[in-house]
């Protein structure tokens, strides 16, 4: 496979892992949930299920992409630096297993919701507490794996930045974006902030849409890799 053909299906694999990552992480949480009344959640569990099964299997896609992506990004970049390409493998991979367990979490909601065994003997109030429990430690977990989804990017930019064949600019974005993470789980758990400003993230967004679509269309500089 000439480098100009790993690039580009990088950047194929890179978009739909953001694609599934915003549809079943971003969006459909948001279409469910309800943290002010856990009634209204868990009957949108229930009037939405095909959504938040699609949800569900679209965090799956996510996440297996993110075992693929970093994997095909070290034979692109391993040779800028080797050290770097293994610590940015290292560090995504090393989500993986808290992140793929993490989505039990929200299977266990749709178990509880039709098994009816539960249902007959638990108080619905208490089913509704169960259920907010479950997402609210989803998102405890997701925000732990905010530090690994921070800490892959730092070396990655850093490749980026490093190689003669992708822009600079997008690896700076890159570090950044590294960093904003890092600052995004110390404003949320030590700072107790819910809200963070939109700017904590905005590297992260440009750095990471940035090398994915110019991966996807302009590839690199064309050169056989063994």
């Amino acid at each position: 496979m000439s480098r100009i053909q790993l690039a580009r299906w990088s950047g194929v694999v890179y978009l739909l892992l953001i694609i599934t990552g915003i549809f079943g992480i971003v969006y459909v949480p948001t279409v469910i949930i309800d943290w002010s009344d856990p009634a209204v959640t868990a009957s949108n569990v229930q009037t939405k299920e095909f959504l938040f099964r699609m949800g569900i299997f679209s965090e799956l896609i996510c996440f297996i992409l993110f075992i693929v992506l970093p994997l095909m990004l070290y034979k692109l970049l391993h040779t800028v630096n080797r050290d770097a390409a293994i610590l940015m493998v290292v560090f995504s991979l090393i989500s993986i297993p808290s992140t793929l367990s993490n989505v039990v979490k929200h299977i266990d909601i749709i178990f509880l919701l039709e098994e009816h065994a539960y249902l007959q003997v638990i108080p619905l109030e208490q089913l509704h507490a169960k259920i907010m429990y479950l997402f609210g430690s989803y998102n405890n977990a997701t925000l732990v794996s905010n530090i690994f989804w921070g800490a892959w990017l730092i070396p990655f930019g850093f490749l980026v930045y490093k190689s003669n064949f992708l822009p600079k600019l997008i690896g700076v974005f890159l570090v950044l974006g590294g960093v904003g993470y890092f600052l995004e789980f110390a404003l949320k758990f030590i700072f107790t902030i819910d809200q963070v400003p939109w700017y904590v993230t905005l590297p992260s967004s440009i750095g990471e849409f940035g090398v994915c679509l110019w991966l996807l269309i302009f590839g690199v500089k064309k050169e056989v890799i063994a």
